[in-house]
C-alpha cells in the first residue's frame, strides 16, 4: 500500500473503534497513531501518556510538544508499576505487569467525561511486533485494547512511510523500548538504575550515536552500539 491507502486503512479501523484513548509513549508508532486519530476526529480522541521512571524524559517531551502544537487533548497519568513487586523483580514477563498497570491507569479516563464512556484504548503495536515475545500484548488483550496498525496490516516500514507523508519530524526516530528493558532479567528495577541508563544513553546520543543501549546488571554496565559506531567510542565517553 502507498502511504495514503495505508492511512485510509488505519482510519477505517479507528472509525470502527469510535471514541478512542491513544496510549502514547512518545515513540513514532504511537505518535503517528495519535496524529491520525486526532486529525480524523479531534473531539473523540484523547491521548494518554504515562509519566514513570521507565519512560525516557525525551519521550514525554515529544508527546507534550505534539499536544501543544496540534491541540491534542492530553492526559498525563501515573501508573503504579513501581508499587508492583512482580514488575520490580524484573522477570521475563515484566512487560506484562508494566502494561497491566499502564492500562489500569488509563481506564479511569473513560469516566472523566461522559463523551468518553465508550472510548476504546488503542495502542501503537504493529504487525512486526507479532513475531516477537510480547507479554504486554496479553495484558492488552485482557484490558480490551485494540491495535489499529495490526488490524490494518501495517508494520514498522508502513508506519514510517505514513509519518514521512504527513510530515512528522520523528518519522525515522529509532525504536527505543522502555528503560526497564535495559536491565538484564532478574536485575531488580529501581529508579536509580533507570536514571543511570537514561543518563548514559543521553550522553552518547549527544555525541552523535543515534542507536545506543546502555544495559545494567547489578553494578555492571554494558554499552551496545551498531558495529560501525564502535570505533568512535573513546575511554572518556565511558567514564
Amino acid at each position: 500500500m502507498n502511504p495514503e491507502s495505508t492511512r485510509a486503512a488505519i482510519e477505517r479501523v479507528l472509525a470502527d473503534c469510535g471514541p478512542v484513548i491513544v496510549a502514547c509513549s512518545g515513540g513514532i508508532d504511537s505518535l503517528l497513531l495519535a496524529t491520525i486519530a486526532h486529525r480524523r476526529s479531534p473531539s473523540t480522541t484523547v491521548v494518554a501518556h504515562t509519566v514513570t521512571p521507565a519512560v525516557p524524559g525525551e519521550g514525554t517531551g515529544r508527546v507534550v510538544t505534539h499536544a501543544e502544537r496540534h491541540g491534542w487533548t492530553l492526559e498525563l497519568v501515573r501508573s503504579n508499576e513501581f508499587e508492583d513487586e512482580r514488575y520490580l523483580a524484573n522477570p521475563t514477563d515484566r512487560c506484562y505487569f508494566c502494561k497491566t498497570n499502564l492500562y489500569a491507569a488509563i481506564a479511569p479516563l473513560r469516566h472523566a467525561d461522559i463523551a468518553r464512556a465508550d472510548a476504546v484504548i488503542v495502542s501503537g503495536a504493529n504487525t512486526d511486533d507479532l513475531g516477537e515475545y510480547r507479554p504486554g500484548l496479553d495484558a492488552a488483550a485482557e484490558a480490551g485494547v485494540r491495535h489499529p496498525f495490526v488490524e490494518a496490516g501495517v508494520g514498522k516500514a508502513g508506519i514510517r512511510a505514513v509519518a514521512r507523508h504527513l510530515g512528522i519530524v520523528e518519522a525515522d526516530l529509532p525504536s527505543s523500548p522502555c528503560l526497564a528493558s535495559r536491565l538484564y532479567t532478574g536485575t531488580r528495577v529501581t529508579e536509580a538504575r533507570l536514571r543511570s541508563v537514561e543518563a548514559g544513553e543521553s550522553v552518547l546520543r549527544a555525541e552523535g550515536f543515534e542507536i545506543v543501549r546502555c544495559r545494567r546488571r547489578d553494578a555492571a554496565a554494558v554499552v551496545e552500539l551498531p558495529i560501525g559506531d564502535r570505533d568512535r567510542v573513546t575511554p572518556a565517553l565511558l567514564d
